[in-house]
């Protein structure tokens, strides 16, 4: 099992192995890994040099494996979502059983002659680490979980692609465009890059420019709406609610992520007092750690009693609404005055 950035590093390195297992949640940075190995691989023709493959044509594998790549040196296989390497429920694929032991034998026995004609790459959404098959590609190959990234991992790419092109930018405001933008890989390098225009070559990203330029995620304007309602600071929570309005975010999608956000809270308060984990009973993925000092710091705003009456009144606004009897705009203003007085 290799890193991410080992990975990284071999393949920016011109290192090109012949078996993968790419896997996991992170796809942004897996489908980069996949244009790399397929650029130091080189022109791919399909059906000559190329195959895709998937569980319509799984079991043709080893006859792919076995046909010569005419004209060219070697042969690009990538078996994709096949499930090959998927754990299986209860009620197991017995071909695809036999599929499987019979590919572990064989790249077991055939290895050497595929490091000379073959690069073999698997891509699964998750992978079962105990069958033979998995362990095969272990000894002869290399196998690449693509978890969420850290925060810290975050941070630390955002501020390379800044460094590439000679803009400045302090840990504190990276920490604070994270916050704003989310986790996803692909959003945060698409904002980044606005922020690097704007800055220009020598130029530093401020806060403001930040604020100005980027698109913030609904979850961050949440925090932003919460923190106006814990100071009772009823016209700018109104102000927050409404502009997400403006921006045709939908109604129905505002008050879900509200509801969860104060259910957090709550879980927060409620883990505070009886000491445990916030990370583990808000079921936080590993890119959202940085969010646990957000939450408590929002969870001191509110009271438990607080917090039950908002859970319950927006439960009932969802009922009354489904029913026609509110609208949901008229209701979520309706309960942000309500508590701000």
């Amino acid at each position: 099992m290799v890193k991410i950035e080992e990975l990284e590093k071999e393949l920016n390195q011109g290192s090109l192995k012949n078996i993968y297992i790419l896997y996991g949640e992170e796809l942004f940075l897996l489908e980069n890994v996949l244009k790399k190995i397929k650029h130091l691989f080189g022109e791919c023709v399909k059906g000559i040099n190329y195959i895709p493959i998937d569980e319509t044509n799984i079991g043709e594998i080893i006859s792919d494996i076995e046909t010569p790549a005419f004209g060219y040196e070697k042969k690009l296989i990538i078996a994709r979502n096949s499930g090959i390497l998927k754990k299986e429920g209860k009620r197991k694929n017995t071909e695809l059983g036999k599929i499987k032991d019979r590919l572990a034998e064989y790249l077991e026995e055939n290895h050497k002659l595929i490091e000379e004609s073959v690069v073999l790459v698997f891509i699964e959404e998750d992978v079962d680490n105990k069958t033979n098959l998995y362990k095969t590609i272990d000894k002869f190959g290399e196998i690449c979980n693509f978890e969420y990234q850290k925060p810290i991992q975050i941070e630390k790419r955002m501020k390379a692609i800044c460094q590439a092109y000679k803009v400045n930018i302090t840990d504190m405001n990276i920490k604070y465009f994270i916050e704003v933008c989310g986790t996803n890989m692909q959003e945060l390098i698409n904002e980044i890059r606005k922020l690097i225009e704007y800055a220009g070559e020598n130029g530093t990203i401020q806060k403001q420019d930040i604020d100005s330029l980027c698109i913030k995620k609904l979850e961050s304007v949440i925090f932003d709406l919460t923190d106006s309602l814990g100071k009772k600071e009823t016209d700018k929570a109104l102000k927050v609610l409404q502009n997400l309005i403006y921006a045709k975010e939908p109604i129905q999608k505002i008050l879900i992520t509200l509801y969860n956000h104060f259910k957090k809270l709550y879980f927060t308060q409620i883990a505070l007092k009886c000491n445990k984990d916030i990370i583990t009973s808000l079921n936080l993925k590993p890119n959202q750690t940085f969010l646990v000092n957000k939450y408590k710091m929002q969870a001191k705003y509110f009271n438990e009693k607080d917090l039950k009456a908002i859970l319950q009144n927006l439960r009932d606004l969802d009922y009354h609404y489904k029913i026609g009897l509110i609208d949901l705009q008229i209701g979520l203003e309706s309960i942000l005055c309500r508590y701000c007085s």
